[in-house]
C-alpha cells in the first residue's frame, strides 16, 4: 500500500469518527449521564482541567482532521452538566479585538494549526468548521506579540476545495 492511498485511508477513518459524533451526543443527557458514560461514547479526552468545586471539563477537540471541537462538563458528583460544541457562529462573534489567547481557547477549543507570522509580528490560530453540511470554512484569528487578539477572518477551506475537485 502506497504512502498516499494509507494517508487516504486513515484521513477516511477520522472522518468516519467524526461522523459518529452526533450518535454520541444523542445517547448522552445533560443531568444524567455520568463521567463513565460520557468516556464510553467519547474516549479518553485531549483535556481534562480540575475544577475548584470538584468538577471537571474534558476536551475533545477534533481538529485539525474534523470540524467540531466538544467541551464536556461534570459536575463534582460525577454527572454531565453540558455538552457543547464550541465552533459556530455566536462563539465566533466573541472573538473581538483585545481578547487574550486564553479566552479565545476557552471559547473555541484546541485549534487546527498555529502558525507565526515573524515578520508582521502576529500568531495565526485556525479552526476548521461547518457553517453547514456542504461547506468546510476556516476561522482564522491572528495575535499580536503580546497575546492580543487583531483581527478575525472567514474563508473557504482550501483542503475542502481539493477534495471536492477531485471527486
Amino acid at each position: 500500500m502506497s504512502l498516499w492511498h494509507r494517508v487516504v485511508v486513515a484521513l477516511g477513518a477520522l472522518a468516519a469518527l467524526a461522523g459518529c459524533d452526533p450518535a454520541r451526543v444523542a445517547r448522552l443527557e445533560e443531568g444524567v449521564s455520568t463521567e463513565s458514560q460520557v468516556r464510553r461514547e467519547f474516549g479518553e479526552p485531549a483535556t481534562v482541567t480540575l475544577l475548584p468545586d470538584g468538577g471537571k471539563v474534558l476536551e475533545y477537540p477534533r481538529q485539525p482532521q474534523g470540524w467540531t471541537n466538544y467541551r464536556i462538563a461534570i459536575g463534582p458528583d460525577g454527572v454531565m452538566s453540558s455538552l457543547r460544541q464550541l465552533l459556530h457562529a455566536d462563539n465566533f462573534a466573541r472573538v473581538q479585538p483585545g481578547l487574550a489567547e486564553a479566552e479565545v481557547r476557552e471559547l473555541l477549543g484546541r485549534p487546527a494549526r498555529i502558525t507565526p507570522w515573524e515578520r508582521q509580528g502576529e500568531v495565526e490560530w485556525v479552526w476548521r468548521f461547518r457553517p453547514d453540511p456542504n461547506r468546510s470554512q476556516l476561522f482564522s484569528v491572528f495575535f499580536d506579540r503580546g497575546g492580543r487578539v487583531l483581527r478575525s477572518t472567514v474563508t473557504d477551506d482550501p483542503a475542502a476545495q481539493v477534495q471536492a475537485g477531485s471527486q
